[in-house]
């Protein structure tokens, strides 16, 4: 570790730089470049004239290792780091916050909350910290496992007057005990005022009565007071929205938390607060009713976490379709009138757009009738789903034998007859006892990278998986002590098998696996780049993203054939958009991308050293050189890596 006089002394050489240095600098102090996540940039150096001068300047390895003892070992790695005053704070996999030079990636000190040594160790990864300042304090906030962090920015000590000698426990005060085991944090907390605020994630594997309830929780940034607390579940028969829990299965209903990013209105106060799935995600014969306020954005008062609106995407949820993505601030114009609107890319491929002071949809959403036939006992479904007449879906949704892979006549023929295995239909297709194929997936669509939006133009960017799930429940088999529910998605095929060769899952009779496997039942591409006009409500454009597996270009059904150039990688790591005219994506594979914004043509892409499996960030560093900088790779093989045009 580095010491303390290290970046004391980076950082009054920061201060003491002048103004003409201040101006150089331009920071990326959020994980979404502000709260209101446009993950857009200033920064206009890099263009398409000189992009493929970029190369690698500096790399950073966390050099987290596996560790049996302990029964743990480091995930992908997913952190956007934060760059404030020339240096680089960044979460790892095993939840350290570490400090860089943001010029050269020289780690400056380290903090180790050993999340390692606490419960749940079922995962480990995490997306990103905030920070708060004032004119004598700025502190860095973790969220790890069971405990919020203040840690000092300047030493990467622990605040020792923040709870109790520099966290807090989280699992307090939910309603119903809370077991550390079951409660975890992966994205990272907002700052308002005098207020971290925190979300939590829920393994979708803990399906049980009295599973913890999603929570959004305030603390006091100096001392670490709980000061609100928001449920998303109801919890009593006096809240709203406790009429659509049936039986008044609220009272032991769990998940609906908030594991994906919120965002933040500043100017007014307004937090926005996107919500999962509640327990079970495949099957709720328990939890009867639309079951607010899971899947749905809602507007919190930053201050006091009081509802001020809310919309619910999907009611009785069974298809796993979180709101995970983070919500988009935008501000657009719409027949000739300006609107401060939120927009949230959702898992369905659709773009919900919203006044963001009132919650009026800028276009209609129409509640629809939905398919509702099951012939799984017990299950309920609720008979409409909401549609949004504007943007147009930017995946695709919904299953037929008119989808199926035609690569080869030989493929098309053993896709035809695996589908035909499973129930299809469209989006909101029910899940059942055979197996409902499913599109986009519980990973597909948007996911957690979310989008990126360019003020200038009004252009929203987003990233889209393609490809199909089999979302399939059985009679629980009472063998696994997560799942408590009747039905669950421990089968055969289970929910997120892909096409079958994954379904090991507990509880499974046997494993089942494709003739195909790897290649999917569908036809390519399996992953695009769109970009959406929030001005006019379309798709200005749509690109295949991404070439495709290796495994899959050299299966042995495939020798020979000519195919596409894009067969699309699907992934989770969202854009960054510049000022000048690039927008910058990990691909979820070894490789930056970088793409011209007002076409969607690739530029440039530049090898990393690993997969990508984050969402990139850029600044102007004080030496006035722009670096673009993204985490790669997992485990013991991970990496920060910073791109740069050569120095002079």
């Amino acid at each position: 570790m580095r010491t303390f006089s290290a970046i004391a002394i980076l950082l009054l050489t920061t201060l003491s730089s002048g103004l003409g240095a201040q101006e150089t600098l331009i920071e990326w102090p959020y994980v979404g470049a502000e709260q209101g996540h446009s993950k857009y940039s200033s920064v206009d150096q890099i263009n398409r004239s000189n992009v493929d001068q970029l190369e690698i300047a500096w790399e950073w390895e966390p050099n987290e290792m596996p560790m049996p003892e302990l029964g743990v070992r480091p995930a992908s790695f997913q952190a956007t780091p934060l760059m404030i005053n020339n240096v680089l704070y960044i979460s790892t996999m095993y939840n350290r916050v570490v400090a860089l030079d943001a010029e050269t990636g020289a780690e400056l000190w380290a903090f180790d909350p050993k999340a390692y040594e606490r419960e749940p160790r079922h995962s480990f990864h995490h997306r990103g910290i905030a920070y708060w300042r004032d004119d004598n304090d700025f502190r860095i906030f973790l969220n790890s496992r069971d405990r919020l962090f203040a840690i000092n920015a300047e030493t990467g000590q622990a605040v020792a007057s923040f709870g109790e000698g520099g966290s807090v426990s989280l699992t307090d005060g939910h309603g119903r005990p809370v077991d550390s085991a079951d409660f975890d944090q992966t994205s990272p907390p907002v700052v308002f005022e005098d207020l971290v605020i925190v979300g939590s994630r829920v393994p979708d594997r803990v399906q049980r009565k009295f599973d913890p309830p999603g929570t959004v929780q305030a603390y006091d940034v100096r001392t670490g007071e709980r000061r609100w607390v928001f449920f998303t579940i109801p919890q009593s028969n006096d809240d709203f929205g406790a009429d659509t829990w049936e039986n008044e299965s609220w009272r032991y209903t769990g998940h609906a938390n908030v594991w994906g990013f919120m965002s933040l209105d500043e100017e007014r106060g307004l937090l926005y607060v996107p919500t999962s799935t509640p327990s079970g995600d495949y099957w709720g014969g328990r939890r009867l009713g639309a079951n607010l306020f899971a899947e749905s954005l809602i507007c919190l008062d930053a201050r006091t976490g009081e509802r001020q609106w809310h919309f619910q995407a999907v009611h009785h949820g069974v298809w796993d379709y979180d709101f995970n993505s983070p919500p988009n601030l935008v501000t657009i114009t719409v027949d000739g009138r300006t609107i401060d609107a939120v927009a949230e890319v959702s898992k369905q491929g659709f773009t919900y757009v919203f006044d963001r002071v009132t919650g009026e949809p800028v276009w209609p959403i129409e509640e629809r009738p939905v398919d509702t036939t099951t012939d799984v006992p017990g299950e309920v479904l609720y008979p409409t789903q909401p549609f949004p007449t504007k943007p147009p879906a930017f995946s695709g949704q919904g299953v037929s034998l008119d989808d199926a892979n035609d690569l080869t006549p030989e493929i098309h023929a053993l896709a035809v007859e695996e589908m035909q295995q499973f129930r299809l239909g469209p989006l909101f297709t029910p899940p059942s006892l055979r197996g409902t194929l499913l599109r986009p997936t519980t990973s597909g669509g948007a996911d957690w990278g979310g989008a990126a939006f360019d003020p200038d133009s009004g252009l929203l960017y987003v990233r889209t998986s393609e490809g199909t799930n089999i979302n399939q429940v059985c009679l629980n088999r009472n063998d696994d002590p997560n799942v408590d529910v009747e039905y669950s998605n421990n089968c055969p095929h289970g929910a997120n098998a892909i096409i079958f060769q994954l379904a090991n899952r507990p509880g499974a009779a046997e494993i089942v696996r494709s003739k195909l496997a790897p290649i999917p039942l569908i036809k390519p591409p399996y992953a695009y780049l769109v970009a959406i006009d929030l001005n006019r409500g379309d798709i200005a454009w749509k690109v295949p993203f991404g070439e495709g597996s290796r495994i899959l270009r050299n299966h042995p059904l495939l020798r020979g054939v000519d195919l596409p150039d894009r067969l699309g990688t699907p992934g989770n790591p969202g854009p960054m958009v510049t000022k000048s005219d690039l927008l910058f994506i990990g691909g979820g594979d070894p490789y930056l991308y970088a793409f011209d914004k007002a076409t969607g043509e690739e530029v440039w892409r530049g090898a990393t050293p690993n997969r990508t499996s984050a969402n990139p960030m850029t600044y102007r560093a004080r030496s006035g050189r722009q670096f673009v900088v993204i985490a790669t790779g997992a485990g013991p093989d991970a990496s920060l890596v910073g791109f740069a045009r050569p120095a002079n």
